[in-house]
């Protein structure tokens, strides 16, 4: 697998809490140009990201985050503002709280919510793989694709921890048929990215994958 096949797989992502216009308009012109599945940045900047790619590259932001405990009501508030700026995916983070107390329903009846109020958007369920069991996340396969949602994520990126091989064989495992599933957090190599691809990921959260691109000769054309 190459890279420009690897970068059609990565939602390339710019969420730090220092980000500003110009790191944006960067990360979309980024996007761009090496042909990734969308960019994923912080929902203020959906709209001016919107215009200014002009539907060159899809426009990925993320609700709730990073730490899901926001009320299912504002959750769904900001994800209808997100599609109404232009948002063509959504990244949600559960209430990690609810899931761990037993309150499966609360989980789902909040998937399903912002399910309704995506507008036939692709959303991406995170589920902070980090903080789960094994059985924890197995459930979460189901819930998740119960609700509706497309995708089930693996991690934040801003919690314990990422991505990693065990949590996404996991994931994989238990996705019923037709939902995907996206590794995210602390993908820092091509052989991270070959890796989670290989195990059954369809989308990769990162950052480095367009450094990589950047500073490496790897045969493309850019």
């Amino acid at each position: 697998m190459n890279l420009t096949n690897l970068l059609s797989h990565a939602d390339h992502t710019n969420l730090a809490v220092t980000t500003g216009w110009d790191d944006i308009k960067k990360t979309v012109d980024e996007g761009i140009r090496f042909g990734t599945a969308s960019v994923c940045i912080p929902p203020c900047y959906v709209k001016s990201a919107a215009e200014y790619s002009k539907r060159r590259v899809r426009i990925c932001t993320v609700i709730g985050f990073p730490n899901g405990y926001n009320s299912t009501e504002a959750k769904v508030a900001e994800t209808a503002a997100a599609v109404r700026d232009g948002a063509d995916e959504i990244d949600m983070v559960i209430n990690v709280g609810a899931l761990k107390s037993g309150d499966t329903d609360y989980v789902a009846n909040e998937i399903a919510a912002i399910r309704k109020a995506c507008e036939g958007k692709v959303l991406k369920v995170i589920i902070e793989c980090c903080l789960l069991t094994d059985e924890e996340m197995a459930l979460m396969c189901g819930i998740v694709h119960t609700a509706g949602a497309d995708y089930i994520k693996t991690s934040t990126g801003f919690s314990k921890s990422g991505a990693d091989s065990h949590n996404v064989e996991v994931l994989c495992k238990n996705a019923p048929e037709g939902l995907k599933v996206k590794a995210a957090g602390g993908i820092s190599s091509l052989d991270d990215a070959k890796l989670f691809l290989s195990l059954g990921a369809d989308r990769l959260g990162t950052s480095r994958l367009v450094k990589i691109a950047m500073s490496e000769d790897n045969g493309g054309t850019y």
